[in-house]
């Protein structure tokens, strides 16, 4: 995919064109994610005080006795959102589900050890180790293109 960014002073609104051959799922998703109005802002909470999360700090976000909460290098925040409300924020590719009750931050992988048994463990960068479940493996091989 190809993008070109034009720098006119005189424009007075941003204006994004899609020049395409046909419409695929990737222009469909393309032009719905920039449409969207929507915040792309998490916040987390810890001993009553209310934090923006900045995506780039996530390590994961996990459910635990039904109750969500996002990891970073220094913290670990409870949210008010949901697993899937979250998911839906941070989309794209370098967030990726690998249980039912968890995402990571692929960025933040240190590495992943697959075992004989099929278990693919996850090193993170904060040195917490997690599992992806068996339902999530094949998702996690079609991400990393393994």
């Amino acid at each position: 995919m190809e993008v070109e960014i034009r720098i006119d002073s005189s424009c007075s609104e941003t204006k994004v064109v899609i020049v395409t051959s046909e419409i695929t799922d990737e222009i469909t998703e393309l032009a719905k994610k920039l449409s969207e109005n929507t915040s792309r802002v998490i916040v987390g909470y810890n001993n009553d005080i209310m934090t923006i999360i900045d995506e780039d700090e996530l390590i994961r976000i996990y459910a635990e006795n039904g109750k969500v909460f996002a990891e970073t290098e220094s913290e670990t925040y409870s949210l008010k959102q949901r697993l899937y409300e979250i998911e839906e924020i941070l989309g794209g590719k370098r967030f990726v589900r690998i249980s039912k009750s968890e995402i990571i931050n692929l960025k933040k992988v240190r590495h992943f050890d697959l075992s004989l048994t099929g278990v693919v463990c996850v090193k993170m960068s904060s040195g917490s180790v997690t599992y992806v479940s068996r339902r999530y493996v094949g998702a996690i091989k079609k991400v990393l293109g393994i």
